[in-house]
């Protein structure tokens, strides 16, 4: 994030706006956004202040001292859910939060292969019938117009 303009600047740009300059003008002098220049001024119109606004601390990661335990989950039991983590973590993040952290280490858990594939029960079923033709499949006689049931 980029740092704040600094109080000096501010004091010559309020100074030279109360002379009668325009915000073009005085964006143009000081190698700043017109938006910046009103922006300034309606601070000082709303609050009386021209100091800048204090900076945004950010949250540190919630599972930021947890890293090593995480990656010894995951060596251990590479087949855990991420729910199986969570608790094994004693944490109360979100499974975003554990997923976004096996990212940021660059570890990956394994897909549980209990559950079918989602296409495996459609397969079966065709298959089952066999003939390859399902039973009430019209079929068109190739020398007349009319259908005849299979």
């Amino acid at each position: 994030m980029a740092a704040a303009y600094s109080m000096d600047l501010r004091k010559r740009v309020i100074q030279d706006s109360d002379a009668g300059l325009t915000s073009k003008e005085l964006a143009e002098r000081y190698h700043v956004s017109r938006a910046w220049v009103d922006a300034l001024k309606q601070r000082r119109r709303e609050t009386g202040s021209i100091a800048p606004h204090k900076q945004t601390k950010f949250r540190r990661r919630v599972l930021d001292a947890q890293e090593d335990r995480l990656r010894a989950l995951v060596t251990a039991r590479p087949d855990a859910t991420l729910a199986e983590l969570r608790d094994a973590l004693r944490t109360s993040a979100a499974l975003a939060t554990i997923w976004r952290e096996l990212n940021q280490l660059d570890l990956t858990i394994k897909k549980n292969h209990s559950t079918p594939t989602s296409n495996g029960g459609l397969m079966s079923q065709r298959s089952v019938g066999g003939g390859g033709i399902p039973s009430r499949c019209m079929m068109r006689d190739s020398m007349s117009s009319s259908t005849n049931a299979a």
